[in-house]
């Protein structure tokens, strides 16, 4: 079928008898699909279209992608995704769901759940919590590790694929919608950055890292399921969208929360996924990830304006996909890196500091915090919350924790991204190295010494759950035997509100 001649499949799927029930029937387009929402159900008709990305237009070409749709999304969404469900021609033009008959379409059919779930809309209200985003990392970090390995996929090559394919088309559906200089900046720029950090993207798709991801994971394809944030609607059309640098998915919801004016959020997915990952290595290569997932949003909005007949809605969606593109350009010229040391005894609150400031300190999606309490537990195997033994904080053991972190931190500012250090630092040789790491490649050092009374302290670590630190009062008041030496760095008081906490290492800092 062409797409005009698929309306009498859509005039079927728009009547309740059609499924059986009374109705009534929702329908939600977009610029691929029909959706037909009825009772607990929902069926997807893939749109007859083709775009350089994207080829719809056989009915054989939308029954294999049906298939892939569901298979694919039944690795993060199995309660939603139910099956293939094809529209058969039961003769003389009747048309009914299954049974025998000439199949003439094909659906996806879908568990229907509550789109007040939809994380577009939970950001929309103010309701995405550090709890819920954490969360999200972690379900994240655990899809990728699973993932199928895909190393014919990736690298330099397959990223350079997708920065080509987004120069055509802003040609080819963007020509009457945004600026020519505009796109000549976002593409020569994207392709000199590409070169820059090609090497980088090698040896992650040699090293594993180039995964059969989910391709299009943005805020709008991830629910709230049972208090579980739930990804779906996974690419299905395209290995080489979906067979991906596993930094470049993340990159998709990063730039999504970035662009919205969330980079609070962003900058907790970004660091959660990097305390279970140590993932690092990709950081050279981030600008160019969340400067083409721009890139695709940009173009994909303006396909989607195209169909659209000329009025408000048209004009909202040509200034959303000019939005995009210029902050595709915005992420090739990110701010130079700092490093930025944060100690303090256990209960001091340097680690909640360092966590607040990571998104007010560099470019997207925020400054690296590499915490010691997140690598010792990586570091050991076990989760961020499991509980360590006393063999673990040896002396030999931090040494290792502290050489970690400190690598990580260079990986960072060597790639041009900021980092924030998190540790006690009580010893004054670590607080020396921290600044003496600055020095070495020639970035501008602040060393914070958070500090409140003692009694405070105390109280913070005793009603701490669920926190990647293993301090309790016991450690608490070890500490408080050490010989910190003098210290040099500026010394922030904790004890009062959060926001004087913060605001007090803003003024330090210039931020």
């Amino acid at each position: 079928m062409l797409a005009e001649e698929q309306g009498v499949v859509i005039d079927f799927l728009s009547r309740p008898e059609s499924y059986g029930e009374t109705g009534p029937v929702e329908r939600v387009e977009t610029h691929i699909s029909h959706l037909f929402l009825i009772g607990g159900r929902v069926f997807k008709l893939k749109k007859a279209v083709k775009f350089p990305y994207l080829d719809f237009s056989t009915l054989d070409l939308r029954r294999r992608y049906c298939e892939a749709e569901l298979e694919l999304n039944r690795r993060t969404a199995p309660d939603i995704y139910r099956r293939v469900v094809p529209v058969i021609d039961e003769g003389g033009g009747t048309l009914a769901l299954n049974g025998e008959g000439k199949p003439v379409e094909w659906l996806v059919e879908m568990t229907r759940f509550d789109q007040g779930g939809i994380l577009e809309r939970v950001a929309a209200r103010g309701e995405m919590d550090r709890a819920l985003l954490e969360n999200l990392a972690a379900r994240i970090v655990d899809f990728h590790t699973g993932a199928e390995v895909r190393k014919d996929r990736g690298g330099a090559a397959g990223l350079g694929g997708i920065v080509e394919n987004n120069a055509r088309c802003f040609a080819d559906w963007g020509a009457d919608i945004f600026d020519p200089a505009l796109i000549a900046r976002v593409t020569e720029g994207s392709r000199r950055a590409l070169a820059a950090c090609a090497a980088v993207l090698d040896q992650r798709q040699a090293a594993g890292l180039v995964r059969h991801c989910h391709g299009d994971m943005h805020l709008g394809n991830i629910v709230v399921l049972d208090g579980r944030p739930t990804l779906f609607d996974c690419i299905e059309f395209s290995d080489a969208i979906a067979c991906i640098d596993v930094l470049y998915d993340l990159a998709f919801l990063l730039m999504d929360l970035d662009h919205r004016h969330r980079r609070r959020e962003a900058a907790l997915v970004f660091n959660r996924y990097m305390d279970l990952t140590g993932d690092v290595g990709g950081l050279a290569a981030l600008p160019l990830m969340l400067s083409v997932r721009a890139g695709v949003r940009a173009h994909v909005g303006a396909a989607a304006a195209a169909q659209l007949e000329e009025g408000a809605r048209r004009d909202e969606a040509v200034a959303t996909a000019q939005g995009y593109l210029e902050h595709a350009a915005q992420y090739l010229e990110p701010s130079p890196p700092r490093l930025i040391a944060v100690g303090g005894l256990s209960g001091s609150g340097k680690s909640r500091l360092a966590r607040t400031l990571s998104p007010l300190v560099g470019g997207a999606p925020g400054a690296l915090v590499s915490r010691s309490d997140a690598i010792r537990k990586r570091l050991a195997g076990v989760g961020l919350t499991d509980r360590l033994g006393a063999e673990y904080y040896t002396k030999e053991s931090s040494l290792r924790v502290y050489a970690t972190m400190f690598d990580e931190a260079r990986i960072a500012l060597a790639a041009g991204h900021s980092a924030i250090v998190d540790a006690v630092f009580a010893d004054p040789a670590e607080r020396a190295q921290a600044a003496r790491l600055a020095g070495e490649l020639g970035v501008p050092f602040s060393g914070l010494w958070v500090e409140a009374p003692v009694s405070v302290m105390e109280e913070r670590v005793t009603r701490r759950k669920g926190n990647a630190s293993d301090a309790g009062v016991d450690v608490l008041r070890k500490q408080l035997t050490y010989d910190l030496g003098a210290i040099d760095w500026s010394r922030i008081d904790s004890a009062g509100p959060k926001k004087d906490t913060l605001d007090a290492a803003r003024a330090l800092l210039g931020v």
